[in-house]
């Protein structure tokens, strides 16, 4: 285990990082936000979803969520359908808008990064990728770890029950 010292400086650079994400932000497109880039992003790697999901991969609240949602289906990035499980509820997909932004937001932050580690070798490359998917997954340990158990299901939908859209 790493001793004092070295969590320490982990800390540090973890606060000096966020002029790295900073600088990645500034290259997004004005009209799409970090916070939109995330909702297209998650999209395109895992596919259609509930935004109860999506809220739960970005790590943020529903409404917080929401916002991002209404933001990025406003530019007609993204389609909100009826889930046909519960008619409740909304599915979430990408446009071919959204995939062409997932695309060029991808073409600019590859571009920079390149830019930025032209000095660094494949292997430093390869490295710094694999820490920091090792990183990623211990949080994702931990948050699972800690997370509250799931409220219990709806009730079904009556004319004094309105109806929840997602």
């Amino acid at each position: 285990m790493a001793e004092q010292a070295q969590y320490e400086e982990l800390v540090r650079q973890f606060s000096a990082f966020g002029a790295v994400k900073r600088e990645m932000g500034r290259i997004l497109p004005s009209d799409c936000p970090s916070g939109s880039a995330a909702v297209l992003t998650l999209l395109s790697r895992h596919g259609d979803m509930r935004m109860s999901k999506l809220a739960e991969l970005l790590a943020v609240d529903m409404s917080v969520t929401s916002r991002h949602v209404a933001h990025v289906a406003e530019r007609g990035w993204i389609e909100r359908s009826p889930d046909p499980a519960d008619k409740r509820s909304r599915i979430l997909h990408l446009t071919p808008a959204g995939e062409e932004r997932v695309r060029e937001m991808s073409r600019l932050t590859t571009e920079l990064l390149a830019e930025r580690l032209s000095d660094w070798t494949d292997e430093e490359v390869a490295q710094l990728t694999g820490l920091m998917t090792r990183l990623r997954a211990s949080f994702d340990d931990c948050r699972s770890a800690h997370r509250p158990p799931a409220p219990p299901d709806p009730p079904e939908h009556s004319p004094r029950t309105p109806a929840i859209t997602q």
